[in-house]
């Protein structure tokens, strides 16, 4: 909590605490031997890597510590950690997020990042700033000591989240990752959850590869169906969809599964087990997305070939209308669009346009090989243009617009750098489109999503 005044107690301050409830059953009550259990969990020894976010599971440390110790030691710590995870005992609000206060555990406080907080509150239609639905919900709180092991001081970002659909928990996950890039915040996303609940071994290992299968495939959409047409029964649902739908919007590169097993695995009971599946998606220095627009590019390009798009992520595989943005030494070299889609899916519309915005660009010759190795790539997939009744609907960080009069129509992206209000953004969609100022316009928005 960054605006504590060095010296006073979090009681002389006036915060919420919110005392820990599954200490002395979870994990031990007494520091020193939780210290002492944590040791035995955890391998500080293994190497560190940079991670966007994690599958941690949340039992009893004697049935699932060893795999969430496995993944938290792989973790490059970073100063703090959205943690979400679901509710189990269907208190407070639906998507429950506290922006203030303190956690205890038996190893000390640890404080509420509430600038980032603040920040995910106001980017989300669906959070709610609560602290009832986390008062006795185990499911962050069993985290914090495996942090605090690592890392004493560090902040967290503590939500709690109820059954709903995949556009929710996609919603939550863009404002967890727009406030992170926003904020320029380093931090770590984990979801909280476990697997399968009370199936024989047999049952629970093949439900749980299903699973398993589509967040190592960063898919929340599938993840989301095959939890309900294969009747897995896994609490982590909902923290691990919008965890990946975070990751992938901050540039994952990838997910390991680092570690896999089942309540059977310690106690000996295969009869009914709960698995536990520890997972980390690894950061990408481009996303799949705005690799594709680099490699249709360099390709044509080099070869004058056209670039076969292959193991096209799930955002590849919709259609959408699609622009490509070419910098090179932060100065635009070349972008081309569709309003709509012309292509069968967006993989082809990002190499159409990609190879458009390098070579058929009118304000600028076409890109040479020497060129390349200085560009970057900025990719936004559109939504559907939606028509608006006045200026008062428009954003210009958010919503792009397009001015229409007749069959001219002007577009123009949101949040562009030098573009700070609406009327700017119309009056370069006029200019573009040759409508003259006084002109009757339609308007219309739409909003992006944007990958690099």
């Amino acid at each position: 909590m960054r605006s504590l005044i060095s010296g006073q107690t979090v009681e002389e301050v006036g915060v919420m605490i919110r005392e820990p409830v599954v200490a002395g059953s979870f994990y031990p009550g007494k520091a020193d031997q939780l210290r002492s259990m944590l040791e035995q969990l955890v391998d500080v020894a293994v190497a560190k890597e940079d991670v966007v976010g994690a599958l941690m599971p949340h039992a009893g440390y004697q049935y699932s510590g060893v795999v969430a110790g496995a993944v938290i030691s792989r973790v490059r710590f970073t100063d703090t950690f959205v943690i979400m995870g679901p509710s189990h005992t269907g208190l407070g609000e639906p998507f429950s997020i506290m922006t203030e206060g303190v956690w205890r555990t038996p190893l000390g406080e640890v404080a509420i990042d509430d600038e980032l907080g603040k920040k995910i509150l106001s980017l989300s239609r669906f959070l709610k700033e609560d602290h009832v639905a986390h008062l006795q919900e185990h499911s962050v709180e069993v985290q914090l000591p495996f942090l605090q092991f690592f890392k004493p001081d560090v902040e967290i970002v503590p939500i709690v989240l109820m059954p709903a659909d995949v556009a929710a928990y996609q919603e939550i996950g863009q404002a967890i990752a727009g406030a992170i890039g926003e904020l320029g915040r380093e931090a770590v996303i984990i979801a909280s959850g476990d697997m399968t609940h009370y199936e024989p071994q047999k049952v629970a290992n093949e439900k749980d590869r299903q699973g398993i299968e589509a967040m190592l495939g960063l898919d929340e959409v599938e993840l989301l169906i095959r939890v309900r047409r294969q009747g897995i029964s896994m609490c982590a649902y909902a923290p691990a969809a919008v965890m990946i739908a975070a990751a992938k919007e901050l540039g994952a590169g990838g997910a390991e599964l680092v570690r896999y097993q089942t309540s059977g695995d310690t106690t000996g009971d295969y009869s009914a087990v709960v698995g536990y599946a520890g997972i980390i998606i690894k950061k990408g220095g481009m996303s799949p997305i705005a690799k594709l627009a680099k490699e249709a590019v360099e390709n044509y390009v080099r070869d004058g070939k056209r670039f076969k798009p292959k193991n096209l992520v799930p955002e590849m595989k919709t259609r959408a209308g699609v622009f490509v943005s070419l910098h090179k030494h932060h100065e635009l070299r070349g972008c081309i669009g569709t309003f709509e889609p012309v292509e069968s899916n967006v993989a082809e519309e990002i190499v159409t346009n990609a190879i458009s915005s390098a070579t058929r660009d009118p304000r600028f010759l076409p890109v040479s090989s020497d060129e390349l190795a200085d560009l970057e790539y900025s990719v936004d997939v559109l939504t559907t243009a939606e028509p608006v009744e006045s200026e008062d609907q428009l954003d210009a960080k958010k919503y792009g617009v397009i001015v229409e009069a007749g069959w001219r129509k002007g577009l123009l992206l949101p949040d562009l750098e030098g573009v700070d209000n609406v009327d700017e953004q119309i009056d370069i969609c006029r200019m573009k489109a040759g409508i003259a100022p006084g002109e009757n316009v339609n308007l219309y928005r739409f909003e992006v999503k944007r990958y690099k």
